[in-house]
């Protein structure tokens, strides 16, 4: 797949710092990057997204690990010189028989107790220490006791801190995995093993989206939305009214056919307000 020069101009103002339209972005280019988490996505208003950059080396080593661009600046030049050498053509793009190839590829998982699971059939026990986590390269080899629940954390912080949130989880044995790096490893991980999946993300419109377009639709049955007890006077005394006004539910609520997803968008409903997870971490 080649970089559209269209595409790479764009680029070029993220780099900048600029914000552009996920409508104006739409390629598989695009769609490859926000996989591997290289470019950002931001929901604004009840129905606009935003595509941003976080980190320029991140960018630059994407272009020239996939598309051999040593320079964007100099890449969409080249469109504009008609003339332009095959030789002027590889050195601005190094290699044309290069592959497209995953950075990265894996997940990070984290537990405040340990955890036994098979990597490559020899046994491993998950357990960091405080302060950092494990990451999966070899998922397709990765394999937790049936016993254990996978639990998907939506925020970083609450990945970070999941020793604070010990009760939250008192019933289960719980494994947990972080949603970024965002790519499709995590769900393709999920989606071969037999475990029961728990989603904790944000207790808004934003969240229930996140869980049932990337998670409930290929899990099923095997996973449910994590609701923690008292979580309506949580809403009600700590709920942002932000959150309510800025969002908007991209599922039809005849479709949903979960106790607590539909548990949950009552409670925004009625107080009109949603809360970040980030809450339950403090």
């Amino acid at each position: 797949m080649n970089l559209p020069f269209s595409i790479a101009q764009k680029l070029i103002l993220l780099q900048n710092g600029e914000k552009i339209p996920f409508s104006k972005m739409k390629h598989p280019s695009i769609d490859a990057m926000l996989e591997n988490g290289i470019l950002k996505k931001q929901i604004q208003g009840r129905s606009k997204a935003t595509i941003y950059l976080n980190n320029k080396s991140s960018l630059n080593d994407y272009l020239q690990n996939h598309f051999g661009i040593e320079d964007l600046e100099t890449y969409t030049a080249f469109e504009k010189k008609g003339d332009t050498s095959r030789a002027e053509a590889i050195e601005i793009s190094s290699n044309s028989k290069l592959k497209s190839i995953r950075t990265f590829k894996g997940f990070l998982v984290n537990s405040y107790a340990p955890i036994e699971c098979q990597l490559n059939n020899q046994p491993i026990i998950i357990q960091p220490k405080e302060g950092t986590f494990t990451f999966i390269y070899d998922y397709e080899n990765f394999i937790p006791s049936a016993d254990i629940t996978i639990v998907g954390i939506e925020n970083p912080e609450n990945f970070r801190h999941i020793q604070k949130q010990q009760k939250l989880f008192e019933d289960i044995s719980p494994l947990f995995v972080s949603r970024y790096p965002q790519n499709k490893d995590l769900i393709r991980w999920l989606t071969f093993i037999p475990n029961f999946y728990l989603h904790f993300g944000d207790f808004d419109f934003a969240g229930i989206n996140i869980y049932w377009n990337e998670y409930k639709k290929h899990l099923q049955q095997r996973a449910v939305f994590f609701l923690p007890k008292g979580i309506e006077e949580l809403i009600s005394k700590n709920g942002n009214r932000e959150l309510y006004n800025n969002q908007i539910l991209q599922i039809n609520i005849k479709a949903i056919d979960e106790k607590n997803v539909l548990n949950l968008i009552k409670l925004i409903e009625k107080y009109k307000k949603g809360l970040e997870q980030e809450l339950l971490a403090k």
